[in-house]
């Protein structure tokens, strides 16, 4: 029961960490809109239970959505839903597919398929996102979460600041 307390305050950590981080992610200037969007922060977790969190639907289910699920593979695919109020699968769940991983090292995803409500699809097609995961001590990881692929249009500018507000 104590390790599992243990555990539940570490992923309310890096809850809180990963949250702030996306929310102080762009400082008072605004960046130009081919710019990556970059969040970075230093996780009280080991990294084999960080990647844990981040690509196992369990994992992703303690801390980041209401459903999850994950086929850590080559092409594989992540499903995840915010919210508990329908199933996985349905029209509101968001789609990435596995570009690449290096377990417990690096992992890229891009958008397979947006949820039926985001307003940016056409400018979420040429984005992807790399998640790194370094080993500070034993007990502690560094993440570095990097999206790419934005250009100048007016769609992806906006997304782009979306994304660099936290998902607002």
């Amino acid at each position: 029961a104590l390790r599992r307390l243990s555990l539940m305050n570490r992923h309310k950590q890096l809850a809180a960490s990963v949250i702030l981080a996306a929310t102080l992610a762009v400082p008072g200037t605004p960046a130009l809109a081919a710019e990556p969007v970059v969040v970075e922060a230093t996780l009280q977790a080991p990294v084999k239970e960080v990647w844990r969190l981040f690509t196992t639907g369990e994992g992703m289910q303690s801390w980041m959505v209401a459903r999850a699920d994950m086929d850590l593979r080559l092409g594989g695919l992540m499903r995840t839903r915010y919210l508990a109020d329908g199933p996985l699968g349905d029209d509101k769940t968001i789609v990435n597919r596995v570009l690449s991983f290096e377990p417990e090292r690096m992992l890229s995803i891009q958008v397979h398929k947006p949820p039926s409500d985001f307003k940016w699809k056409k400018a979420v097609e040429s984005t992807w996102t790399v998640i790194h995961f370094q080993p500070i001590t034993p007990a502690s990881t560094r993440i570095r979460v990097v999206t790419m692929g934005f250009d100048d249009s007016a769609e992806s500018r906006e997304m782009r600041e979306f994304f660099a507000q936290g998902n607002g």
